[in-house]
């Protein structure tokens, strides 16, 4: 029998092994009785600075003598498992005489692509990047000698934008796809930890080698994938998609097709207008990254535990809120011990993000501190104007940089007494590649922004002692936080506007992060299942 015990607390110099002897002293039963345990989750609190302790939960299989003893008392945190069915959707009745056609390879085309291989569909999928060890030169590339490829880069490839990024696998939605996402992960070569970890993350460097066997894995099932191939085009009857033209020239017949298209492909958001997709504006957030030394943040998390072997680079979540102004700023994509990352998609144009290896060993912190934004700033009811709000800003920050793909950057010291940096000597460790130019960020996005940052990075300061540490640097801008439009869809997940066409993940609007934006893939991938039946391709 099995039961779910919560709230198992461990001292950091306690060993991993002392784990079962604090199970069965919970149970108040013999270790013997203890058949297997598995870690549902575990979690550092870190609530009282002199106190810090991991929390476990955890699934125990007991013999019969111990599940008759437990089940007669009453044991805080204790609870019988009841395994969750999932069952696959039935295929629908629809024919679907052309192969499922996904448009994308970030986390929700792969894995609609991989649900519907593992169902028999043998999904097409076109990516307009290349695949992640070409992608991978090319943004070296433009890191270090300045050179950008428009379609090869941080935003567009194999494994969408969240292959640069700290590789994050937190979210907050609450589906049991969420469990058969991770799975996917640990079997593709990701570590295990990830199924249990309170604050799962797989780091850049290993994601990268993640992502090329999910591929690899759909290929065996009899997808295929097709890298450099931008959908630039809908092949349409009677408000019915029937394919997609690839590259401008060459048509592909489909009677599904998956819109995974990522964030930042503006080019595809104008197409999908022009051809009659619903869309409309969405709010997101703009801002900055902030760096800090690693230790500062530790130091503020952990107190006197600050660099015990056990504890990993520490992170923080902070937000505030300006209820006169009808605002938020508030931390975002939080890389410990990583590196701000240069992360256009177009020419003259300066866009930052953050990124971090598994190991997050930089000995940097840095986050997005970012303003929340929406449609009564965009200046226009154009469906796509938050795309021209975004552009704005990420032409002011190349201005600023000087014109090279530098970033424009500043002290916090002088951001908040409202002076341009005349240098970043005090901040050596700053990471932006290709490089930075001080400047005065005020110029680089809306006053209500800036003016909001300055508060923030104030409250913050209150809540973590060091955060508006004089030397720390501000890099600029902060824009694609998520899509600035949302494709509209029916309950059946499909276009209102488009019958046959699946909008999908975070480009979509309908999902922040890699997780919720693969648990979305799968969910669209079953409603084409539930509607098409399929046929022998």
């Amino acid at each position: 029998m099995v039961f779910r015990l919560t709230g198992i607390k461990m001292e950091l110099d306690r060993d991993a092994s002392e784990l079962l002897s604090l199970i069965a002293r919970k149970l108040s039963v013999p270790p013997g009785e203890i058949r297997d345990y598995r870690i549902i989750k575990k979690a550092l609190d870190a609530r009282k600075k002199n106190s810090l302790f991991f929390v476990y939960t955890v699934d125990v299989t007991l013999s019969g003598k111990g599940a008759g003893t437990v089940s007669r008392r009453r044991i805080p945190g204790l609870t019988r498992v009841s395994p969750e069915p999932r069952t696959a959707p039935l295929p629908g009745n629809v024919p679907l005489k052309n192969r499922p056609v996904v448009v994308g390879a970030g986390p929700a085309g792969i894995f609609a692509a991989l649900t519907l291989a593992r169902n028999g569909y043998r999904p097409l999928v076109f990516e307009r990047g290349r695949d992640v060890d070409t992608r991978t030169a090319d943004v070296e590339g433009f890191w270090l000698k300045r050179l950008l490829n428009p379609e090869s880069n941080v935003q567009f490839g194999e494994g969408g934008a969240g292959t640069f990024s700290d590789g994050k696998l937190t979210t907050r939605i609450n589906d049991p796809r969420v469990r058969s996402v991770l799975e996917d992960f640990v079997k593709a070569g990701a570590p295990e930890e990830i199924l249990y970890l309170h604050k799962p993350h797989i780091g850049t460097d290993r994601l990268r080698a993640v992502v090329k066997n999910l591929r690899i894995s759909l290929q065996d099932m009899g997808g295929e994938i097709y890298f450099a191939s931008k959908v630039t085009g809908l092949l349409l009857e009677n408000r019915k998609v029937t394919g997609v033209i690839i590259n401008g020239e060459h048509e592909v017949p489909a009677g599904a097709v998956v819109l995974a298209i990522g964030h930042s492909a503006r080019d595809t958001y104008q197409m999908l207008e022009q051809s009659g997709c619903p869309i409309e504006q969405k709010a997101f957030s703009i801002g900055v990254r902030v760096e800090h030394p690693q230790n500062l943040i530790d130091c503020a998390q952990y107190g006197r535990f600050a660099g015990h072997p056990k504890l990993e680079a520490a992170d923080y979540q902070l937000v505030f809120k300006n209820e006169e102004m009808q605002r938020t700023a508030y931390t975002f994509c939080m890389c410990p011990g990583g590196r701000v990352v240069a992360a256009a998609s177009e020419g003259n144009t300066v866009v930052t993000n953050g990124m971090s290896d598994y190991a997050r060993d930089s000995g940097v912190a840095n986050s997005a501190v970012v303003v929340s934004v929406g449609p009564d700033d965009f200046g226009s009811a154009d469906p796509l104007a938050g795309i021209e709000f975004q552009r704005k800003w990420e032409r002011a920050a190349f201005h600023a940089g000087g014109g090279n793909y530098n970033a424009p950057a500043q002290l916090v010291e002088d951001f908040l007494a409202g002076r341009a940096s005349g240098s970043l000597d005090a901040a050596p460790w700053a990471t932006y590649r290709p490089g930075l130019t001080p400047a005065d960020l005020h110029e680089c996005l809306p006053g209500y922004v800036t003016s909001m940052l300055e508060e923030a990075i104030r409250s913050f300061d209150r809540k973590l002692k060091g955060f508006a540490l004089p030397e720390a640097v501000l890099t600029g801008v902060e824009t694609r936080t998520s899509a600035p439009v949302r494709l509209l869809r029916s309950a059946n997940r499909e276009s209102i506007g488009i019958e046959g066409l699946y909008p999908a993940g975070e480009g979509a609007g309908y999902a922040g992060g890699i997780v919720s934006a693969a648990v979305d893939g799968i969910r669209v991938a079953e409603a084409i299942i539930s509607k098409f039946r399929k046929e022998v391709y």
